[in-house]
């Protein structure tokens, strides 16, 4: 199976409810290829509307944040969430929506082999990891899950919300720098 071909039967999906409310199916964007994976919680509005992820305020966030940290646009990795539809007034995933599109998450993920994957908050982080920890308690570090290493960091709304200058900001540049120093190390290390 491609990439395509999985997002192809993700267009149709009508496993959960969220399917009933949605505009559109967000699968992912960015380098089919990429050695590095971004993975967030769940489409909101603006992601709906344009059937990518992260194309709002905390898109524009993290697309800044590629560029001064990583040195990268949003065409050189692949970004993704922990659902494919939006949650009605952009409430949380409940589990049984995870659940539902956990095959889709997973082939992304075999299809794709990321070296490094950065999670975005608490959902994408717990769902990775297997965890019920919170995104306090893990960013910082770095987690191995097969062949790639995991990167907690803080979501861009979070972010944004805590106000740009506080330490959220400050958290999600040094996991940045995290992710860029293991996707340097990993690159010196095996081929792609």
């Amino acid at each position: 199976m491609t990439l395509a071909e999985l997002a192809a039967g993700a267009i149709g999906c009508t496993r959960c409810p969220l399917a009933g409310g949605r505009t559109s199916v967000v699968f992912g964007a960015g380098d089919p290829h990429a050695a590095l994976m971004f993975v967030g919680e769940a489409p909101g509005h603006d992601e709906d509307l344009q059937g990518e992820p992260f194309v709002g305020r905390s898109g524009q966030l993290l697309d800044r944040l590629l560029a001064e940290e990583l040195g990268l646009d949003r065409s050189q990795v692949y970004i993704t969430n922990t659902v494919l539809c939006r949650p009605p007034g952009n409430r949380d995933p409940r589990p049984e929506e995870i659940a539902a599109c956990r095959p889709f998450f997973d082939g992304k993920i075999a299809l794709i082999k990321p070296r490094v994957i950065v999670t975005l908050g608490n959902f994408a982080t717990r769902l990775l990891l297997g965890t019920d920890a919170g995104i306090k308690a893990l960013r910082g570090r770095v987690f191995r899950l097969g062949e790639a290493m995991v990167v907690p960091t803080f979501h861009p709304s979070y972010v944004l919300r805590s106000g740009s200058a506080g330490e959220p900001m400050a958290g999600m540049r040094a996991d940045l720098i995290r992710a860029k120093e293991h996707l340097a190390a990993v690159a010196g290390s095996a081929p792609r």
